[in-house]
């Protein structure tokens, strides 16, 4: 309709422009007027050359605008893609196994499909938009009165017969042009609309079969076992077999070219994973601290790094691909699993490597079963003996594989899922329920090899991180062993909320109830609520604690990374710009956690000002010290008076920093004691910082001599005795002072500098030297 009026429109003027002689018999003779012409508006040439060149330009960029630029062709070849790529799944979608996991597959890619097939119908209509705007141009030359004139001035017109020429070829060819892409989209248009006819029915198809074999089933599909009578012949079933190999493949094939960009970047990335690590420990041994890194006994990373970054990288790859089909995602936990049985061989007992292997030999029986057996009495009494076989697995040959693994609390819930499941399986297959059936018993095995998967997996990302501690820590010239141990139970909590997270998404998606959970927990997060003049949602209040949880997190364990761990209180040489630049980290990180919290909140500025107009007058009426203290640690920060691994006095008490906070730093104190101050009780008293230039004290003995001897050669004895204790810094020159001189009796004051973290072992074995140098040369000596 729309190629049809605009051939009417162009044609008419068309007609107008260049067809159209007018006869002057027919035009009314002027009347004779006696007054001057000399004002009277007139047309020249040089107007009618204008309106032919304004002309001349519509239809030349008309014709630019009219062609198809570089966005219209990748439009046509995106098209052409989605065509291919609905072929593919609408072919796989009538001989697939009918399971679980393909469809939802099928459902994920065809709603994809849909939102291309509706892009491009947007974007097709947009450019017909622009092709009636291009022929708007040329209805807009009809009201110009200077070409409109020309054009019935026969005897003018043939003034301008070479430039009407060229205005009529120019004509036509953008006519064409614009005819041809007319008809190219409503072509395009036709096909998108069939596609998402197509895309619709298929997804009704898909929908269909889900609800059918979902969780809630409950009406049986296939008679009551006893009731069933195979007589397929052999060569049958092994046709079935070979066309579901077929069929199964091109599926996997599919699904592995479609998300081909996202497993490359995850091969790349566990890539540099991988690299990372190999240059840590090939630093390491290098340096010779092999010897040093054994003390850690790690259990994974000693066996080399491809097998540890492949567990981590297929790990991920199995949550990130839930509705991946079943061929596909089932080759991933079987690959999966041998890296595993790699990494336990001569490790694992004799007794749990043997139930391990059942384990796998029982998992790779039901996949096939799974994909490649159609729905009989074999399949079935298969299934029904591989889940007599899991439940006595399950209450047995479990326990020596429990005892090899990292984690074991997860273990036993993951243990009681697999004997439930299985036991279910049993009942649901004898019933006629053989689809639910098939999915539980895949779901039980998988929640037990996933659970095992994931304690490795933790316990390798436990192992990377000590490695890259210990690294630093030799980097700065930190060779001691810290407690590796306590640090990997400390740092294991937050990652255990990980490992939950996508254990549960693995069992979900499995049991085809991931999806309706996540989008029944979407919609409750997404409800808006109303409090007074104020609307939230729990989704934005969930979001704003996460972030602020996880910014508390990220500072606390901000400091692993530069190498520090909580046992460095005795380090002399301590890195104090290290230390003041972990400060600032953890203060940005903090702010920007407490930033993102608030945005992520969706609360708007207004209802901000009144939030921070209340905090204002809780902070006249209580808070003030909270928020001293605060700005205080702010300042400490950034004005550095006292930096982490400084020895100070502040009014009464005196210690080595150990740590400072945004409210409150801590002192260790002489005898053992851990002093927190308050940072706003800090900058208000007068504090002595013995390490703010450098990390030496002058220290003071008074000594007493004895006999008969001169202050030259006790001057001499003295210098020689400091220059030979290395605890004693000889760069900067001692002092001797006589408090009292009387005929054989010297009372002298003796200082020099030491390091202030040794000021009591130095100042003893100063004594001792002393002592020793003076009665050998006889004298008597005293301090």
């Amino acid at each position: 309709m729309i190629q049809k009026r605009s051939f009417i429109v162009l044609s008419a003027l068309l007609a107008v422009l260049f067809f159209a002689p007018l006869a002057y018999s027919q035009s009314t003779p002027k009347k004779t007027e006696s007054r001057s012409k000399l004002f009277e508006e007139t047309t020249t040439d040089s107007d009618y050359l204008m309106a032919i060149e304004k002309a001349s330009a519509v239809m030349e960029t008309a014709y630019n605008d009219a062609d198809f630029d570089g966005a219209s062709h990748h439009l046509f070849g995106e098209i052409r893609r989605t065509q291919s790529k609905l072929d593919l799944i609408l072919a796989s979608l009538k001989g697939a196994n009918p399971n679980v996991r393909n469809q939802q597959m099928y459902r994920v890619v065809l709603k994809e499909i849909q939102q291309e097939l509706d892009e491009q119908n947007d974007a097709i209509n947009l450019r017909n938009k622009n092709l009636e705007k291009i022929k708007d141009r040329f209805i807009e030359l009809r009201k110009d009165k200077t070409l409109v004139g020309l054009i019935k001035d026969t005897i003018r017109r043939k003034q301008f017969k070479n430039e009407f020429a060229n205005l009529r070829k120019k004509y036509k060819n953008t006519d064409s042009l614009m005819t041809k892409n007319q008809g190219v989209l409503n072509k395009n248009k036709r096909l998108t609309v069939e596609r998402k006819i197509a895309v619709s029915n298929a997804l009704i198809t898909v929908e269909n079969t889900l609800e059918k074999s979902g969780i809630s089933m409950l009406r049986k599909e296939y008679p009551f076992i006893w009731n069933v009578t195979d007589s397929i012949p052999n060569k049958q079933v092994t046709q079935s077999i070979g066309s579901k190999v077929l069929i199964e493949e091109s599926v996997a094939a599919y699904y592995l070219s479609y998300r081909a960009g996202g497993l490359l970047t995850l091969a790349f990335l566990m890539g540099l994973l991988g690299w990372y690590i190999s240059r840590n420990l090939k630093y390491l041994k290098s340096n010779g601290h092999a010897e040093s890194l054994a003390l850690f006994n790690f259990k994974y990373l000693n066996r080399g790094v491809i097998i540890p970054v492949a567990i981590i990288g297929l790990n991920i790859a199995v949550v990130s691909n839930l509705y991946a089909p079943a061929l596909f995602i089932e080759i991933l936990e079987l690959i999966l699993l041998g890296f595993l049985t790699i990494l336990f061989k001569n490790k694992w007992s004799a007794n749990a490597m043997r139930n391990w292997t059942f384990l796998l030999g029982l998992f790779l029986a039901l996949c096939f079963l799974d994909l490649f057996i159609s729905v009989s009495l074999l399949q079935r009494c298969c299934f029904i003996i591989i889940n007599g076989f899991g439940i006595r697995y399950g209450l047995v040959q479990i326990k020596s594989v429990k005892g090899e693994l990292y984690i074991k609390g997860f273990f036993k819930w993951a243990s009681i899922i697999f004997i439930v499941f299985n036991g279910l399986s049993i009942l649901y297959n004898i019933f006629g329920r053989v689809s639910l059936s098939n999915m539980l018993s895949l779901t039980a095995f998988i929640s037990i090899t996933q659970i095992i998967a994931l304690s490795v997996l933790l316990k390798i990302i436990l192992e990377v991180i000590i490695l890259q501690i210990y690294t630093t820590r030799v980097k700065r010239g930190i060779e001691k062993i810290f407690d590796h141990e306590n640090l990997s139970e400390t740092l294991k909590k937050p990652f255990i909320i990980i490992i939950s997270y996508m254990w549960l998404v693995v069992i979900g998606s499995n049991l085809n109830i991931w999806e309706s959970l996540r989008t029944s927990f979407g919609s409750l997060l997404s409800h808006p609520n109303t409090i007074g003049s104020i609307t939230f949602t729990l989704g934005n209040i969930l979001l704003f604690f996460i972030i602020i949880w996880i910014a508390h997190l990220l500072q606390k364990y901000v400091a692993y990374f530069f190498g520090e761990i909580d046992d460095d209180e005795n380090e002399e040489n301590i890195n104090k710009r290290q230390h003041s630049k972990l400060l600032i980290t953890r203060l940005v990180v903090l702010i920007v956690g407490y930033l993102l919290a608030v945005a992520a909140s969706g609360m708007p500025l207004d209802k901000l000002s009144i939030l921070l107009g209340a905090l204002g007058v809780g902070v006249g009426l209580g808070l003030q010290s909270v928020v001293n203290n605060f700005v205080s640690g702010i300042i400490l920060i950034f004005d550095k008076p006292i930096q982490i691994g400084d020895v100070v006095d502040i009014s009464s008490e005196s210690g080595r920093v150990k740590s400072m906070g945004l409210r409150t730093t801590k002192i260790n104190a002489p005898n053992g004691a851990e002093i927190i101050i308050p940072n706003g009780n800090l900058l208000s008293q007068n504090i002595t910082n013995w390490t703010y230039t450098d990390n030496f004290k002058l220290v003071d003995i008074a000594v007493e001599i004895t006999g008969e001897t001169t202050p030259e050669d006790i001057n001499a004895i003295i210098s020689e005795s400091l220059e030979s204790i290395t605890l004693v810094n000889n760069a900067k020159p001692s002092q001797i002072y006589y408090t009292a001189i009387s005929e054989g009796k010297y009372k002298i004051q003796v200082k020099f500098w030491c390091s202030i973290y040794k000021t009591e072992e130095t100042v003893s074995t100063a004594r001792q030297v002393l002592f020793s140098s003076f009665k050998a040369k006889g004298l008597d000596f005293s301090a």
